[in-house]
């Protein structure tokens, strides 16, 4: 049992996450008030960030800028530009001109970043569940219940605010299982090894997103003698919308229009602004892949095949492959394909906040679709009763944006968590707007100083 009631108790210790516990490690380590006390959970032995796409050549789609401190902080030491200077690379990567550094680097990066805070994290950690602690009728505030994987013992954890990071869960197709030929994208790099290079002669990779055109790119570069069949409904990739009027989608001032606006004013934003991040494809890509087609048909020699306007009928594994029927939508012709594997580059969806919550979530506020109700600072609207909070990183698309599951917001996000955690803290449920304003908003250059 830990006696310790924490300020902060975090549950998954990814990106977003990771950029709290650096807004709190920088409030703690420069502000002359009492320190925020805060811990976090992580199921995972070490920090990872899909690891199973980190491909070789894939590029992040973010500006290096929005890292995890920079937005909030300028001047932090966790930002990208710092790490570039610790790891002697500062001057070359200047000399690249590039603004989209490699998944591969920012991967590193974010490990850079964990191994400076591995003392606020306890990995291979598992939460079970979480209950209510009450005082005079009060929920004050949460006892929750971790499993250590190594021992198998449990420990209890008491903190004030809970904040949880529920990241995202791959989505396969309806009615398709998981099984040894049949895989979703996030895991690409980890079947591949696990399967061996020999023998591969033909793959199918389903979707048609960034995912899907990355992978059928690294298959096609990295297995020269094996056929890559790409299969999506539509007649070929869509180009994402990164123009500069379009990415205010992404601004930390468009939360605020979002939050307030009625639903159906967010469905439509939604829906206009789907094409910034949603089954799109950067078009260096998309020209890319079709530069190769068109060589291997100038040359007779194909190994690149696209099923456009076409969806997978039924699927077979076999002893040491798959068969798929992919159906072309407007003859109904089939064809079965009889491939090593099967990549389902079919999307994500926000895991369930509530799901580890236990009788905690019976005290939250659900809107009419059955979403949680998020309130401005993330925090999840609860009964009068409750002086305890619960905020959530992530599964609030609906009620803060798309930047909700990307990195773009993921710093300015986490110092409005803190500064309504602080304001709570302070001052009482009043101060809570103002003082999350000043923290994350117009005081983002001295968030390092609290």
């Amino acid at each position: 049992m830990e006696t310790e009631i924490l300020d902060v108790l975090g549950v998954g210790f990814g990106p977003s996450a990771l950029a709290l516990a650096i807004a709190v490690q920088e409030h703690n380590e420069e502000s002359a008030d009492p320190p925020v006390t805060a811990r976090f959970l992580e199921r995972k032995p070490a920090f990872g960030w899909h690891r199973g796409m980190l491909i070789e050549g894939a590029t992040m789609q973010v500006a290096f800028l929005k890292d995890l401190a920079t937005p909030r902080n300028p001047v932090s030491r966790f930002g990208f530009v710092p790490y570039l200077h610790d790891q002697g690379r500062l001057i070359d990567f200047i000399n690249h001109k590039c603004f989209y550094p490699s998944r591969v680097e920012f991967h590193d990066y974010l490990t850079w970043c964990a191994r400076r805070l591995e003392h606020l994290v306890d990995y291979g950690h598992e939460v079970v569940t979480a209950r209510p602690v009450t005082e005079g009728g009060v929920v004050t505030h949460v006892e929750v219940v971790a499993r250590d994987l190594t021992s198998g013992a449990q420990v209890v954890h008491r903190a004030r605010n809970i904040v949880v990071a529920p990241g995202l869960e791959p989505r396969m197709p309806d009615g398709l299982p998981h099984g040894a030929r049949v895989r979703h994208s996030s895991t690409t790099l980890d079947d591949l090894r696990g399967l061996g290079a020999d023998g591969f002669r033909r793959f199918v990779v389903l979707g048609a997103g960034q995912s899907a055109a990355e992978v059928v790119d690294h298959l096609h570069r990295s297995y020269p003698a094996a056929e890559v069949h790409a299969v999506f409904s539509r007649f070929g990739y869509s180009q994402a919308d990164d123009s500069p009027f379009a990415n205010r989608i992404f601004d930390p001032a468009t939360v605020d229009a979002f939050h307030q606006a009625p639903q159906t004013v967010r469905d439509t934003l939604l829906d206009y602004h789907a094409n910034t991040n949603y089954s799109v494809v950067d078009v260096d890509l998309i020209e890319e892949l079709y530069r190769r087609t068109y060589d291997e048909r100038l040359t007779g020699r194909a190994r690149l095949h696209f099923h456009n306007v076409s969806a997978v009928d039924s699927v077979a594994e076999t002893t040491d492959g798959v068969d798929v029927t992919v159906r072309h939508l407007p003859t109904g012709r089939t064809t079965t394909l009889r491939a090593h594997l099967l990549i389902c580059a079919t999307g994500y969806r926000p895991a369930d906040p509530f799901a580890l919550l236990g009788q905690v979530g019976a005290a939250l506020h659900r809107d009419e679709a059955g979403l949680p109700r998020v309130e401005r600072d993330y925090r999840v609207a609860a009964d009068a009763r409750v002086e305890a909070g619960v905020y959530l990183c992530g599964a609030t698309e609906h009620s803060h944006g798309i930047t909700s599951s990307l990195l773009s917001n993921t710093a300015v996000r986490a110092g409005e968590i803190l500064g309504s955690v602080l304001a709570r803290r302070n001052g009482g449920h009043s101060r809570v707007h103002a003082e999350v304003r000043g923290v994350a908003g117009a005081g983002q250059a001295s968030m390092g100083a609290g």
